[in-house]
């Protein structure tokens, strides 16, 4: 059965009205890869309630947090990672499953590096950063 926030119901007119912006905005956000709205036979861009929430993100992340359009891609990567990251995590937490916690455990690892974090290569695992030359 389909979730009802992902039924795509608004053509571009209502979402760029829901979400004060200009259709040409969310024309942008697409050809950069931010958002993929369904489209009808007739090639109308139709937007879900989750796509309208991705965009209410994007706008969140430009508008107010200063950020361009590579570090909103990240952004979201991110923000979908974790959400897989914290669906997994409540499965596991209800069943009790250890093998669900350390493919959990091995998501966050991905998404430290994603963020340029645990980057360090093996032999320079527990050393401390010695003087320059």
């Amino acid at each position: 059965m389909n979730d009802p926030g992902c039924e795509p119901v608004f053509i571009i007119s209502v979402a760029a009205r829901l979400l004060e912006m200009h259709p040409q905005t969310l024309r942008k956000y697409e050809r950069e890869g931010l958002i993929a709205p369904s489209r009808t036979t007739g090639n109308l861009r139709l937007y879900s309630d989750e796509d309208l929430d991705r965009l209410r993100q994007v706008k969140y992340l430009v508008n107010e947090r200063g950020l361009n359009l590579a570090g909103v891609q990240l952004i979201l990567e991110l923000t979908r990672h974790m959400q897989s990251l914290q669906a997994q995590l409540a499965t596991a937490a209800a069943n009790e499953e250890s093998p669900s916690l350390d493919q959990a455990s091995e998501n966050l690892a991905v998404l430290l590096r994603a963020l340029g974090a645990g980057t360090r290569r093996p032999n320079e695992q527990g050393r401390a950063p010695g003087p320059r030359s």
